[in-house]
Order: structure tokens, then sequence, then C-alpha cells
């Protein structure tokens, strides 16, 4: 029998969405993604259920932050599709993705001089037309969502004076605003000491309890991936190697495969979630590499 859940927006502006439990929000297929000539992605399937975090990892350059992009319409496949809500997404309309759709790119910048209020009123800009043009709906989303993030104090401060986890909220903020309930962040920790990062990670997994968003991140961080997320997908080499709950993802086989990393794998001591403690590097013979500690 198929159940449905209403959820109701942090922006503050009301809407709702009904769907099924477990619907998926966002799905590749079989999708292609290329820069000029260098194919960075090939033959990759993912699926993005409703009311989860999904934590993207892998090494660098395996095509995590390109697979992002492809999600949230700012990279057209060059082989097969992205689908919104079951829609091909390059063939939806702008607006109609940006009112479903938030993504946060990774060390985005802002004018010198905008304030915190100014750049999350941006958020609000899929809602504008001619016939409609700023109101009272949209003062209240831009105020809702600084309330969120807990910067409504911060409203009048210049962004580039922002210390980096200040600044970094005032960007979810301007996503919040945006009034989707599905998030796409790109690297959200980068340059963020740990405090900071996990000040993050626990808006998001707010916004996720709290207020029933989707959320797709790419993280580096694997403790904090398996502490924060409901599945994680792992890349290699521009294909998922593994997808699934932090449990069934993180093993040691898989940190020796995708990261060339030997490690342990234990049970975080609060959370219970795998945690990862490293002991070496492997070469590209599979051996230690040398100079690493070998594990007894």
């Amino acid at each position: 029998m198929t159940t449905w859940t209403t959820t109701t927006s942090a922006s503050g502006n009301g809407s709702t969405a009904e769907r099924a439990d477990g619907a998926v929000r966002l799905r590749a297929e079989d999708v292609r993604l290329a820069y000029g000539e260098h194919v960075v992605v090939d033959g990759l399937d993912l699926d993005v259920v409703d009311g989860t975090v999904t934590a993207v990892i892998g090494p660098n350059g395996c095509g995590k932050s390109t697979l992002l992009r492809a999600l949230g319409r700012l990279l057209k496949p060059t082989g097969g599709q992205v689908l919104l809500d079951g829609k091909r997404i390059d063939r939806t309309p702008t607006k109609e993705v940006a009112k479903i759709l938030g993504m946060l790119p990774q060390s985005p910048l802002a004018p010198e001089g905008l304030t915190v209020a100014d750049l999350v009123a941006r958020g609000r800009h899929p809602h504008q037309a001619w016939y409609r043009q700023w109101s009272g709906d949209d003062e209240d989303a831009v105020a809702t969502a600084l309330e969120w993030t807990g910067i409504a104090d911060l409203a009048e401060r210049p962004v580039d004076e922002l210390s980096g986890g200040q600044r970094q909220r005032a960007w979810i903020s301007m996503a919040l605003a945006q009034g989707t309930d599905l998030l796409l962040l790109d690297e959200p920790t980068t340059f963020l000491d740990l405090a900071h990062q996990v000040e993050v990670l626990e808006l998001v997994r707010r916004l996720h309890r709290e207020a029933g968003r989707t959320v797709v991140m790419v993280l580096h961080d694997l403790n904090l991936a398996a502490r924060y997320c409901d599945r994680l997908v792992a890349m290699r080499a521009g294909r998922i190697v593994a997808a699934g709950e932090p449990s069934e993802v993180m093993t040691e086989a898989l940190l020796a495969d995708v990261f060339g990393l030997d490690a342990r794998v234990i049970p975080d001591p609060v959370t219970g979630s795998p945690m990862v403690v490293p002991i070496g590097v492997h070469s590209a013979s599979g051996r230690p590499a040398p100079g690493s500690p070998v594990a007894r």
C-alpha cells in the first residue's frame, strides 16, 4: 500500500508537496559526462530517494562534483539522462527546476559589499515574475531562512566580512529561501575547521529531520559522512563502486580499493556509525607504500 507524506517548506512560504514514501526524486540513467573530449563519468546510474541525506565520497578527480553538477542541471550529459521527479531535467524550464531543487556550488563567491540579507533574498528570484514582484511572502521566506541557520543577527553584515562558518550558513540560507525541498551541496565543509564542519552538518541534519529536506552532498571527511548521512555513494574513476547505508559501504576492503588506504573500520563510540582509523596507504602495486606503518 502506498503511503504519502506532506513536507512543509522551511522557507516559511507555506508550500507543501505530497509524495510517496521512498519516491525517487533524482535519477541518473546511464549518464556520460565530459568536458570537451575528456570523459569524466561514463555509464553511471544513481537514484536519490526522497527523505534521505546522501554523501558522495571518493578520491580527488573521481567525478563527484561533476556528477553533482549534472544532477543540478549545470552540466548536460553527453549520454544518458537525468530525471527530476520523473521528468528529464534538461527539458524542464529553469524556473520550474529552481522551485524544486537548490544547489550550493563549491566555494561560491558573493559580490563585494553584498549583505547577508541581500544574498539570501537572491534565493527568491525563481518566484519573481513581471506580474509578481517582491512581496511579504518573500520577506517572510528570507527571515525564516535566516532564523533556521541562526544568522538573523548578521543580516546587515557584508558577506565578505563573515567567518568561513558564517559565510557557509549564509549561502545555505539563500538555498533555503529558494523554497526547495531538494538540496545539492558541493563540499559544504571545505576550508572550514572541524568545529565549523560539525556546525554545518548539524544544520543539514536538522533541515532533514525537522523540515523534510532531501540532501545530496559531496564530502571528503569519511567519518563525518558516515555519521551524518543515511546513504553513501562511493565513486572511483567516474563510476559508482558501492552505494547503500554507511555500514554497508564503509568497509576496509572498499577503503583499500577506492582510496588505496589501509585502515580499520570500528564503531564510532558516540553514534555507532562506521569510523575509519587510517593505518597507511597502498602503492599502485597494492603493497604498502614506502614509509607507511604496517599493521601488526
